[in-house]
């Protein structure tokens, strides 16, 4: 790379025999330096040229910019030569001396006053030091000097002016460079940017729209008025480009948002007709194949989302992984456990990386291969703390599924050593230790996490329901509950403590009515048998054991729902 910059840097030097003939005859500097030419015959100057070049491009590899932009600022002055003012005028840049730039810029045009280049560097240059005034003669000089170019210039404005913080000030003058060419879509659309950059919806939806009269079929400035129209409502956007899409039946990216959008308004039915034709007219393409698969599985077509899944797989799709966990997700559920296993291992990167070995490790530890379910997630190397611990929870809840209480606590309290504060570990840490019968572990680590958030709602809802059962603190238990209760008030599990703890205070009735309104929000096995105990203390026997009854029915392994219906016999 440096080979190549030193013959690039010797080529300019040499080529410029010329100048040094020029200088050799006494032309004065200009006032970019206030340097004086010193006459020289022309082999010196080629000489001097050439070591001055060098010296500036070495002061650059050297990492010292303002040394390299000193020599050869020098040398344009003492050149006049418009390469070496070009690549000066570069180097100030890269040595973030815009002033003196903008100055060789101008030595530039005096040289040579036809030069695009010279005169988009200096718009350029304008930009970066936010000289708005001196800007917008220079912009309307070159739009009206590439009328070839204009269309494309005029859609260009916004981007070039971009960095500036003054957005109302580059809208009014977008405005006065593009209302002169109104004729033109783009510089409708030019106007419709600026407008919406400044928050002006209304403006830059009425200029979008001016935009699609003059070229009706143009799809860019379609969707940008589908944005426009989404911000007052989806139903807009969506009349819109149906509207569109019937004229411009060949609009893919157009008829792909209006998918998108019937989906956000759950309209399934008319989205998968459009995604139909998106597949028709483009059967290889990820862009369309993806949001199919995605949305024939959440309609709960399983069959569709698998085979456009595996069509994509054939394809240049980049995230493949991706594909491959919700290839695995499908044959999991449908209990096809070594097909899930190996798609899960073909998940080497991205968002499901961590998901995915966590849930082979899950099927490894049903096959009853818990040593080799423990290896691949110790074997998985999380990229964030973040990942880090959802690869030891993964751990500790596969060993608490297993039962293997102590085990899954070795995990936490491992990962608590690097990660003290962690909330989660802190949380999972304190559920372990009540399931091994150790209340003091559980206390500890659930008062270190409400020390830090106070508002840790369920931290709140576990320390309180972990009182109320041991029939302990029962008025302090109350209060975090009742706390937790206000922050999360439709959470069904901190209506059972909330009922639960009414019930161990004797206010039965308060009780039965919490329960039950937990148990419609979500028939759990364990509000089930809080509610079951409640109705038994009323009396109500027979509605106690049927409510048991069926809650076993449907889950028969709930260990809480047999000691309960133990506990409660005639």
């Amino acid at each position: 790379m440096q080979l190549k910059l030193l013959a690039a840097t010797l080529s300019l030097a040499l080529g410029l025999s010329q100048a040094g003939s020029a200088l050799a005859a006494g032309d004065s500097a200009p006032r970019a330096s206030s340097r004086k030419p010193i006459a020289a015959s022309s082999e010196d100057l080629i000489g001097r040229t050439v070591f001055q070049a060098l010296v500036g491009e070495f002061a650059l590899l050297r990492g010292d910019p303002k040394f390299g932009s000193d020599a050869w600022t020098d040398l344009a002055v003492r050149t006049r030569d418009p390469k070496v003012i070009a690549r000066a005028t570069e180097v100030a840049v890269l040595a973030r001396q815009y002033e003196r730039a903008l100055e060789l810029v101008r030595l530039w045009l005096e040289i040579e006053p036809s030069s695009a280049q010279a005169r988009q560097t200096q718009s350029s240059l304008l930009v970066l030091t936010n000289r708005l005034d001196e800007l917008a003669p220079e912009l309307a000089r070159l739009l009206e000097q590439d009328k070839p170019n204009l269309a494309s210039n005029l859609l260009h404005l916004n981007r070039m002016l971009a960095r500036l913080s003054d957005k109302k000030a580059v809208q009014r003058l977008v405005d006065r460079l593009a209302t002169p060419y109104d004729t033109l879509p783009e510089a409708h659309f030019a106007m419709a940017q600026a407008a919406s950059n400044v928050g002006d919806y209304q403006r830059a939806l009425d200029e979008t729209e001016a935009a699609l009269r003059q070229r009706p079929d143009w799809e860019t400035a379609a969707l940008a008025r589908a944005q426009l129209q989404s911000r007052q409502s989806n139903k807009l956007a969506i009349d819109g480009l149906f509207d569109f899409v019937g004229r411009v039946p060949s609009a893919r990216d157009a008829r792909l948002t209006l998918a998108r959008l019937l989906i956000a308004e759950r309209r399934y039915d008319e989205s998968r007709k459009q995604f139909d034709r998106l597949l028709k007219d483009n059967p290889d393409s990820p862009e369309v194949i993806y949001p199919i698969a995605m949305l024939a599985l959440q309609q709960g077509d399983y069959q569709t989302g698998r085979s456009q899944l595996e069509h994509l797989l054939k394809t240049e799709f980049p995230d493949k992984s991706t594909v491959h966990f919700f290839l695995g997700q499908l044959d999991q559920e449908q209990k096809k456990p070594d097909a899930a296993l190996a798609h899960f291992r073909q998940v080497t990167a991205g968002e499901q990386f961590v998901a995915a070995r966590s849930r082979a490790a899950q099927i490894l530890m049903q096959q009853g291969k818990t040593d080799e379910a423990r290896e691949l997630l110790r074997a998985t190397q999380g990229s964030s703390p973040a990942e880090r611990v959802q690869l030891i929870l993964a751990e500790s809840q596969m060993l608490r599924d297993a039962k293997r209480y102590n085990d899954a606590y070795i995990v936490l309290d491992a990962g608590l050593s690097t990660q003290p504060d962690n909330a989660e570990l802190l949380y999972e840490a304190a559920l372990t230790a009540e399931r091994m019968g150790k209340p003091e572990l559980l206390e500890t680590h659930l008062k270190r996490l409400l020390a830090q958030n106070p508002e840790h709602a369920h931290a709140l809802n576990a320390l309180g329901y972990s009182w109320a059962d041991r029939n302990v603190n029962l008025s302090e238990a109350y209060d975090m509950i009742a706390k937790a209760s206000a922050l999360m008030p439709e959470d069904p599990f901190i209506m059972d403590s909330l009922g639960w703890v009414q019930f161990r205070q004797g206010k039965t009735e308060q009780a039965l009515q919490t329960l039950q309104t937990a148990y419609r929000i979500k028939a759990d096995p364990e509000i089930a048998a809080h509610l079951a105990e409640v109705l038994w203390s009323l009396n109500r026997k027979a509605e106690a054991q049927r409510l048991l009854k069926e809650a076993a029915s449907q889950n028969p392994d709930n260990d809480v729902l047999a000691d309960a219906i133990k506990k409660l016999q005639p």
